[in-house]
């Protein structure tokens, strides 16, 4: 390739500069079109004829890893048929360490192990359609308020999260690595700053541990207008700008292009560093399978109108074909009403108050329960917070084609509903005896852009509580029906406690986020046609206070916000187990229409625990290309060569003009000699030892209630008593989630328990330690949620037994 080739591909087109919301220059010679990059995570992002799928941290409710990849299979369907080449997602952080956290529902819940297999498994979905899945945000991106560096860059930094080594790789990194191990395309960057460094030239996190200890192959690219510098950001392992504009958008300025053209050309960027660049990206073109009948975008991000401007930022531009309305929904509104159906969680349920007759007098309140009347999408990504809650708001989210509101789903199952739209207890209203009362509430959280009755991103003004009064119309409706059902759509955990023992308060229904198909698949539980299997991703506290105040939304500091996250691994049931706090709801919870029972468990060791893990392979062979700086001619400007305004091109103004002059001023320890390679490498994801199973364990699960229905088995790991490190009380290490058991049906499940599942990061000798104990065991807790455990086996005298006592507090 020639250098303008090269650094093309390296570079987004600017904003707004291209269909797309993030736009590659091409190589046509190769056959290589502009890359096509665009949101969401949970669907085609600005677009039509899509699906609009529940969000991720629906996806972590159901504990369904199948039903994970389906929805990643459905989603790289749809970004294919549409023409996108990289699809922006999973996410994997924010991990959910700050409860108000504004992006946290675009994850999969708040323990490493569960986002870890909710975004492997999308990734391999995504991928499974050539499509190039990007996991993001890397990393320690936990807050939204002050997350960006201010324009002009240096006026504010971007909030710094200050992460000690192994809290970094037992808890953050996590996911990302059991996202390359799965073969991830792309990882994206975060906006904040890790231990003081722009992670999008945080040479330690992109060459150090993504590329180096996680032997990452793909390309790494920025988040939107997060580079902020040129030189300093290539060498710090960055492989793709976007969406490629400078510190102020619009203006046609860029760190890379022309800039990167010039960089490599004056010698200030080694040819090597470009080429590396390339390579990833090129490569993951190829092991896509995108060189073989790939589609070309068929819709623009930027307009619904079948033709448009074709560079709508440009001051004059060209008009094109913006749209072709493909349709690629296929039947994967059955994906998501199963995502749907399968996360939704029920807390509580006294008498079995649920499920609901068909012929139940139902007073149903709460604006929740229907279509904002405005329309689904009438605010841009949904930055308001009307009706039914389907998503939360920012770039995460996608054009619904509908939302069915669960309103409209209840009418059409029950023949006796009344509706109360407002979000206030109406006056004068008396029960009559047998009404039941259905509340609708909500809390809701975005991304940054937006504020949102008085949320910036974050929950900042509306704390954990519920929005629009939701608590006050709960309890108004305790006061008048002796029957209460709670229907609760959320970003995250909300405080219940001004409600949750209420008499009335009959039952509790957490239905997440559920995209497009929220309503039946809410009434395919509350009319009983399925059994509840959902359990919770996160805590939910009796107060906000009960977490670490090091987990609060921070304020603004001048120059810089200092996050430093000195909780460690202690984050939700980690700290609450820590504390001896118990929790409103453990991690984990989730009640069911019909009883299981848990039995005939057995341990069998694999593999010869030792502490420290076969050596890893040697690094193989690199590509190796001629590293003479190319002529300067291989960016002029080609003759009689018309430019659109803004676009960003890498043809520089008389390029033969430059020459290496050795007089760039490179940072503190920059160095070009190879270093030994990390010993917890080897392969992508790490040393792939990590990954033998240690230690299968079985247990027989029995239905031994009325009806069918699914059930979840986890594995927390308990490590020996005489273990050095200070480590968590308990760790979900591992879970399953059988299929449908008739009444009285059994499954036996299996789970796996790996070499890394039993490490510790140890920072002196910088690898995964297993504290082998010959005298005290690992013990592995088997239950439903972090506090339901009686059942342990040992890993020395692999004994599993029942009945015993649970090693954290019970909830309240």
């Amino acid at each position: 390739m020639t250098l303008a080739e090269k650094v093309n591909l390296t570079t987004g087109t600017g904003e707004l500069m291209g269909p797309c919301v993030g736009n590659t220059g091409s190589a046509l010679r190769f056959g290589i079109p502009s890359l096509c990059l665009q949101d969401s995570a949970l669907g085609i992002g600005a677009t039509d004829n899509i699906t609009a799928f529940p969000a991720g941290i629906t996806v972590g409710a159901t504990w369904n890893k199948a039903l994970a990849y389906a929805r990643g299979v459905a989603l790289g369907a749809e970004a294919r048929g549409k023409g996108v080449n990289i699809q922006l997602g999973p996410v994997v952080g924010p991990i959910g360490r700050k409860p108000r956290g504004g992006r946290n529902w675009e994850g999969f819940g708040a323990d490493p192990v569960l986002q870890a297999w909710g975004g492997a498994e999308t990734v391999k979905g995504i991928q499974a359609n050539g499509v190039i899945a990007t996991i993001k945000h890397f990393i320690g991106n936990e807050q939204e308020a002050y997350r960006m560096d201010i324009i002009p860059h240096g006026l504010m930094k971007a909030i710094s999260s200050n992460i000690d080594d192994r809290t970094l790789h037992e808890l953050y990194s996590w996911p990302f690595a059991e996202a390359i191990r799965a073969g991830v395309g792309a990882v994206m960057t975060s906006y904040n700053d890790v231990n003081g460094s722009a992670s999008s030239q945080n040479s330690m996190m992109i060459n150090g541990i993504l590329k180096d200890e996680f032997g990452f192959q793909g390309l790494v690219m920025t988040d939107w207008l997060s580079q902020i510098g040129g030189v300093s950001s290539a060498l710090a392992g960055l492989d793709m700008a976007m969406p490629g504009d400078g510190a102020i958008p619009f203006l046609g300025l860029a760190y890379w292009a022309y800039e990167l053209s010039t960089s490599v050309l004056n010698g200030t960027v080694p040819l090597n560093r470009l080429n590396d660049m390339v390579t990833r990206i090129v490569a993951t073109w190829y092991q896509l399978g995108q060189d073989q009948d790939y589609p070309l975008p068929n819709f623009s991000a930027n307009t619904a109108d079948p033709t448009g401007l074709c560079y709508p930022a440009a001051l004059f531009s060209p008009t094109c074909v913006t749209n072709q309305y493909v349709n690629v929904q296929a039947d994967h509104a059955k994906v998501a009403r199963n995502v749907s159906r399968e996360a939704i969680t029920l807390l509580k349920n006294v008498n079995n108050a649920l499920p609901l007759s068909t012929s139940a007098s139902l007073k149903i309140f709460g604006s929740d329960a229907e279509n904002n009347p405005a329309g689904p999408n009438a605010c841009n990504q949904r930055s308001c917070n009307t009706g039914i809650l389907g998503m939360g708001w920012g770039s995460g989210t996608a054009n619904y084609p509908y939302l069915d509101a669960p309103i409209d789903a209840i009418k059409r199952k029950a023949a006796n509903v009344t509706y109360y739209s407002s979000d206030s207890f109406p006056s004068g209203l008396t029960a009559a005896a047998g009404d039941i009362a259905v509340v609708f509430v909500t809390s809701d959280s975005g991304e940054n852009q937006y504020t949102v009755e008085g949320n910036d991103g974050d929950r900042s003004s509306s704390g954990l509580y519920t929005w629009h009064n939701g608590d006050a119309l709960v309890e108004a409706a305790a006061a008048k029906y002796a029957t209460v059902i709670v229907v609760v759509h959320t970003v995250g955990p909300i405080l219940v406690e001004n409600w949750i023992d209420l008499p009335s308060v009959k039952a509790v229904i957490f239905a997440h986020l559920p995209g497009q198909e929220a309503g039946d698949s809410l009434t395919d539980i509350l009319f009983g046609e399925y059994s509840p299997s959902g359990h919770l991703p996160y805590s939910i506290p009796v107060a906000e206070s009960n977490y670490p105040s090091s987990v609060s939304l921070l304020g603004f500091e001048f120059f810089q916000v200092q996050d430093t996250f000195s909780e460690g691994l202690y984050i939700d049931y980690r700290y609450l187990n820590k504390h001896s706090i118990a929790p409103r709801f453990a991690f984990g919870h989730g009640l069911s229409y019909t009883t299981f029972s848990r039995t005939s468990a057995t341990i069998t060791a694999v593999t010869a625990l030792s502490s420290t893990p076969p050596a890893r392979a040697p690094k193989g062979s690199t590509p190796m290309y001629s590293t003479s700086i190319p002529p300067a001619s291989e960016v002029a400007w080609p003759t009689g060569f018309n430019t659109i305004w803004r676009y960003l091109y890498p043809y520089v103004d008389d390029p033969e003009s430059i020459t290496a002059t050795n007089t760039f001023v490179y940072p503190a320890g920059y160095q070009t000699t190879p270093q030994p390679d990390p010993v917890a490498g080897g392969d992508q994801g790490g040393n792939p030892a990590l990954w033998d199973v240690m230690f299968t364990i079985s247990v027989k699960v029995t239905n031994t209630g009325t009806v069918a229905g699914k059930d979840v088995v986890m594995v927390f790991v308990q490590y020996p008593s005489d273990n050095p490190w200070d480590t968590p009380i308990i760790q979900l290490r591992a879970f399953e989630k059988t299929d449908t058991l008739a009444k009285g049906a059994s499954e036996v499940v299996t789970l796996q328990i790996t070499r890394k599942d039993l490490s510790i990061w140890d920072v002196v000798s910088q690898n995964w330690i297993i504290p082998v104990s010959k005298t005290a065991p690992f013990l592995f807790w088997i239950g439903d949620s972090s506090a339901n455990l009686t059942l342990a086996c040992e890993s020395l005298t692999k004994i599993c037994s029942g009945g015993r006592v649970s090693p954290v507090v019970v909830p309240v």
